[in-house]
């Protein structure tokens, strides 16, 4: 077919031979250039596919991933020897899960730091910012066992306690030393 050769890749077939649905939402706009459409291809951006493929099984709750049970702020402030087990949990499942991850735990780890050294009036606002990176490393890098960190994270900035803080900065240094 000589008049197809001129054509760039993709549109050799009539837009009526074209197989439907392969485009992003709102439009007929077609896949993103450089690959997977949007967000793994799915519409609406949910790419919970491959979050139970890595080491668990996807629970009913929107996709997250079913682990261990949450980590126990009160135990957690009160008993070092409870601190380190959570960490050693934590790293070996990050080392069965997720791959790359030390980088990403540096720079959250620092963040950790700055928040915890923050004004009394500013700390809880830097923990609930630091969440919300959290939440964002974890989706973008599928990093799933660090689902625990933020549900704690979440508790520690509810209770809005300086020991608590502090306790969650201790956890976080120990992750990142036992991942090395």
């Amino acid at each position: 077919m000589p008049e197809e050769q001129g054509r760039p890749a993709g549109q050799n077939r009539p837009q009526q031979d074209r197989p439907q649905g392969g485009g992003r939402p709102g439009g007929d706009r077609g896949p993103r250039p450089g690959g997977g459409g949007d967000r793994g291809g799915r519409p609406g951006g949910d790419r919970g596919g491959d979050r139970g493929e890595r080491g668990g099984d996807r629970g009913d709750r929107g996709g997250r991933f079913e682990g261990p049970p949450e980590i126990d702020l009160d135990k957690l402030m009160h008993d070092s020897l409870y601190l380190d087990n959570q960490a050693h949990g934590i790293v070996t499942r990050m080392r069965d899960m997720d791959s790359g991850t030390r980088s990403q735990l540096r720079r959250l780890y620092n963040a950790v730091r700055r928040a915890t050294r923050a004004p009394e009036n500013e700390r809880q606002h830097q923990f609930v910012m630091l969440r919300a990176r959290l939440a964002y490393t974890i989706a973008r890098h599928s990093l799933r066992s660090l689902d625990q960190i933020e549900k704690l994270l979440l508790q520690v900035t509810r209770k809005n306690d300086a020991r608590g803080y502090e306790r969650f900065r201790d956890l976080f240094e120990a992750i990142v030393a036992y991942n090395e």
